[in-house]
Order: C-alpha cells, then structure tokens, then sequence
C-alpha cells in the first residue's frame, strides 16, 4: 500500500502531456476507477487542433444526491503541465521520473500529478475500508487548465450543470502547501481582470513636438492616477485589490519619431469586495477625467470565490492535524485556477495540495516523503464527511 500513490505519479509523469495533450492519462486514472464502481465519462472539447480531453467520473452512494439526502465530493485536478523550457537545463529527462535526494524530479511532479495519484489511491482505500459508502465521490479531470482553460473544466461545469447535477463539495489538488504538506489551504481565490488601453496621439517628428501629440506623455497622468488608487480595503479573507501595468507597447522603432499610439496592458485581482464592472468604471471615469481618446477592451478571466469555514474545510482540517499535528492556515493568495468554474456549481471548494515552491521551474520535483502524508489526507478528508453523513 505504501508505494501505489509514488508508483501511480511515476506513471503520469512519464507522459508527455503538453496542454492540451494528456496523453493516455486520463485513461490510466479511468481504468483504476472503473472497478471501483465509477461511471467514468469522457468529454472531448475544442477544434481538432486544440482537442481538449476531460474526465467526470462519479461513483453513487448510498444517499445519493438525486435523492435529495446525498451528498458529493468532488476531486478536481488537470494532467496537462506546462512546458519544459530548456532541456538542456534539466539536470534528468523531464518526462523519465528520476530520484534524487528523497525528491522525485520530472514535469508535473508537484503540479498536478502527486495530487491525482494521491486522489486515486485514496478513494481505493477509503471505499476498500468503506465498500457502501453514504457519500458520493467523483473526479474532474482536464488537459486545459495550463492552457486558455475554455474547453476544460468550465465546459464540464456548464454539462454537469445542465443536466441537474448537484455537487456539494470540491477539493482541487492545486499545489497549496508553502514549507511543510499541509501548513496552507486555499478557501477562496481573487478575482482577475484584464484590459488592453490603446491611447491615441498624432504621429509626428520628435524635434517638432507642436505638430504631433505624444500618447505616451498623455497616458502617464491617468496612469499614475490608477498605480495609487485604493480600489477597496480587502476583507477578513481577500488582499486589497491590485491593479497592476504588465506590458506598455509604443513607438515605432526610431529615436526621432513620437508615436501615433500607445497600447498599455493592466490587470486587476481584486477581492469580492469589488466587481467587474465596479473596477472598469471607475477607470473609465479616470481615463475620462484626464482627456484621453482612448479605446478599452476587457476581458474578465474570473471571478473571486470563497469558502468559508464549514463542514469542508472542518473536515479537511481535521485530516491534515490528524495526520501531520498541523493546524493549516487559509489563504486566498496566489493566482487564479479551475476552482473559479467550480464555484459556480459547488458551494463548498477549497484547494489543496503538495509544496508549491518548484511550479513550472526548471527540475520541477516533489518531495517522495511527502505523498504518502498527502494521500492520508484527502483520504482522512473522505472519511470525515462521510463520519458527517452516517451520524
């Protein structure tokens, strides 16, 4: 028993699952479900040369939520990873899981891959211990949660919604944990918000500034106004919200020549004290005061969510004091993730996973040690929301 949740993340991260490739690992997790009694439930997404594979796989309990008495667990996760980046950087093949120092090195080690083995052999456990469970448990499984996240768990989200299904809690197995497996949880994430500002001038010579009209000078009022703006104070759970510049385009590639136009792109993470249409009226009215003759696009990437304290994240807490003597913190730092479309259909999710500190770098890893703790967990977790079922 002590291996199976090493040897299953060895196996997923020997594929080679670029988004939106998963490249047979769903598959693998399906037929370790089937058996068990798992409706599992393929969804393919996207063109065909973007085809997006996700997995629902559901196993009824005895209470089943149809019935208006059940309750359902879901484990949410993703099998596509990001690319390597340079090979020759990597100290191992990044899709040959290699040992080195207690650590176990390759792509989607610590995201997400430990996370959905660990997923798996816990519920293998939890329904060996508990063959007729009152709790319902299923899987959400994607290749687009790396990538543009528009044919992965949202379009599964939006099915299950269509057709009735009640779902009651999410765990999604995002890497959360900061220096020990457990000291952090995810209850909630901040909303995020793009916009792309194009500020119109009129081109012109640099030596003749009379006769031309420089957007960048222009911009520069209006967006120092919006760099020190208090958007909102935050709250109890969110960081006040930030509006940050990440890119500014201008110029036309002369010394002597002022641009016809700037195009500036900013996003915000703004808490639920604030909303999206909130935030971009307040910088329409700012761009407005200063003059400018602009154009704004938006794109909102997704709203903020939070779990507060509840049976969820009791009976998570539960599990990780009970396993490892910590007492976890919640945080809603960080960045965006599928729990942001899952929210919309489950009341209760939270986040949580292995240490997070190597994501997406070079010689990504997670610490061998630490996955036996993490599959305990979430099976503990499973186990104190059926505790809470069968009382």
């Amino acid at each position: 028993m002590t291996n199976r949740a090493l040897h299953l993340t060895e196996q997923l991260i020997s594929r080679r699952s670029l988004t939106p490739d998963d490249a047979h690992c769903q598959q693998i997790i399906g037929e370790r479900l089937a058996p068990l009694g798992f409706a599992c439930e393929t969804i393919l997404s996207g063109p065909e040369s973007f085809r997006v594979t996700n997995l629902w796989a559901k196993r009824a309990g005895k209470l089943d939520a149809a019935q208006g008495a059940g309750r359902t667990l879901v484990f949410a996760g993703h099998t596509d990873v990001v690319p390597t980046g340079p090979l020759d950087q990597w100290t191992s093949d990044p899709f040959t899981p290699s040992h080195r120092d207690g650590k176990l090195y390759g792509r989607g080690a610590s995201d997400m891959k430990t996370s959905i083995a660990a997923f798996v052999v816990a519920v293998e456990e939890f329904l060996a211990a508990h063959p007729e469970p009152a709790l319902s448990i299923a899987l959400l499984i994607t290749s687009d949660e790396e990538g543009p996240s528009v044919d992965g768990t949202v379009v599964v989200c939006d099915r299950l919604k269509a057709r009735g299904e009640r779902l009651d809690y999410c765990i999604v197995g995002e890497p959360t944990s900061v220096e020990r497996v457990g000291d952090m949880i995810k209850n909630g994430r901040r909303g995020s918000m793009s916009g792309k500002l194009t500020v119109k001038g009129v081109q012109g010579h640099i030596a003749y500034p009379q006769l031309a009209k420089n957007p960048i000078h222009l911009a520069l009022p209006a967006l120092n106004e919006l760099t020190t703006l208090e958007w909102d104070w935050g709250n109890a759970f969110f960081q006040p919200t930030s509006w940050q510049i990440s890119n500014i385009h201008g110029g036309t590639g002369a010394g002597n020549v002022i641009p016809g136009s700037v195009v500036i792109d900013f996003n915000f993470r703004y808490s639920s004290e604030s909303t999206p249409e909130g935030l971009q009226k307040l910088t329409h009215e700012v761009l407005d005061r200063h003059g400018l003759d602009y154009k704004l696009d938006w794109v909102v990437g997704g709203l903020p969510f939070l779990t507060t304290p509840g049976e969820l994240v009791t009976a998570i807490q539960g599990a990780i004091r009970g396993e490892t003597g910590i007492d976890t913190e919640l945080s809603t730092t960080g960045g965006t993730s599928d729990g942001r479309f899952i929210s919309r259909i489950c009341p209760q999710v939270i986040e949580f996973g292995p240490i997070n500190a190597s994501i997406h770098k070079i010689d990504e890893h997670v610490i061998v040690a630490d996955i036996e703790p993490l599959k305990n967990i979430y099976r503990r977790t499973i186990e104190n929301l059926e505790g809470g079922l069968v009382r």
